[in-house]
């Protein structure tokens, strides 16, 4: 017998692009059970992060007119993050697998057959790469990249080019369920988990509708979100950058030392003003990197609930 498999989309005001990416989806599902693929009881979960347009009203009439789309309808806006936890938490009580993707038809929907595919090879995690960003802008692909090199250099774990169209076993589901912290950053807490993951490379396309939920506002406070999140290099780089500052500020002092013995005075302030203003920036910016992360640390004692549901529709669960 096929195992059952649920796709979860989150969405945030996507009622332009929501008529179309149900039909796609409903077709891509119909076609794998047809091939005997995927279970009958297979899903298209839609996960409403609070949207404040009719995104929920058309979820329900989906819902409503096919059994094979589901709902979850979130109490408020939780961000994209919390959301696709809230859809893949729900979608494990009933599913053998589940791939999370976005709704507004970027990720491409024929890449689910390939990931089924490496799900039944014996894969528990299987990522969405995309293999090029031709279609990208420049200052786009220099930033996209220099976020997941920056991030590896960091000592966060992450898959190159990947961002949340993947596939997760049962297994790997409650594996992640396990990780508890508020702040989240699913791309670098799921390569944690462990298990046989395997990649399939896709070709990215132009969103179908709407607009982009990500400015570059949200994507710089995504990127300090997953560094703060997954790694603690940075306060140790401002420890290691405060101690070299003392060594150059022991040099100095020697230096003046001899000069002052040796009868040679220095004219003017621009160095001691130079060196004032950079090392009371560097105490500024280190400040502000630590209260990152004594905000994060104040955040997780809380425990506040990452995410709270309305209602969810799903004849399954």
């Amino acid at each position: 017998m096929a195992d059952i498999l649920y796709i979860v989309v989150p969405c945030y005001n996507e009622e332009e692009v929501l008529p179309e990416t149900s039909r796609q989806l409903k077709k891509k599902m119909t076609d794998l059970i047809r091939a005997g693929k995927i279970s009958e009881r297979s899903r298209v979960l839609f996960v409403n992060d609070g949207s404040r347009d009719r995104t929920w009203e058309l979820i329900s009439e989906l819902h409503e007119q096919d059994s094979i789309f589901s709902g979850v309808d979130l109490t408020r806006n939780r961000g994209h993050q919390n959301a696709l936890l809230a859809g893949l938490m729900t979608a494990k009580k009933s599913c053998d697998m589940a791939i999370s993707m976005d709704a507004d038809l970027q990720d491409d929907v024929d890449a689910v057959d390939r990931m089924v595919e490496e799900y039944y090879s014996g894969c528990d995690i299987v990522y969405g790469v995309r293999s090029s960003r031709k279609k990208d802008s420049f200052f786009k692909r220099f930033t996209a990249e220099s976020f997941y090199r920056v991030m590896n250099f960091l000592g966060a774990e992450t898959v190159f080019n990947h961002a949340d169209y993947r596939l997760m076993s049962r297994r790997a589901l409650e594996g992640l369920s396990e990780f508890r912290e508020v702040n989240l950053f699913l791309r670098g807490i799921v390569p944690m988990i462990g298990y046989r993951t395997g990649t399939v490379e896709y070709e990215r396309g132009e969103r179908f509708a709407g607009e982009s939920k990500y400015p570059l506002k949200k994507m710089l406070s995504f990127a300090m979100e997953g560094i703060t999140s997954l790694s603690t290099k940075p306060i140790r780089y401002i420890t290691i950058l405060g101690f070299l500052i003392f060594l150059v500020s022991i040099i100095m002092l020697i230096t003046f030392i001899a000069q002052w013995a040796m009868g040679i005075t220095v004219a003017g302030w621009a160095s001691v003003i130079c060196s004032v203003w950079a090392i009371g920036g560097l105490i500024l910016l280190s400040l502000g990197v630590i209260g990152e992360y004594i905000g994060k640390i104040y955040l997780e004692t809380k425990s506040r609930p990452r995410f709270l549901i309305r209602e969810v529709l799903d004849d399954e669960i």
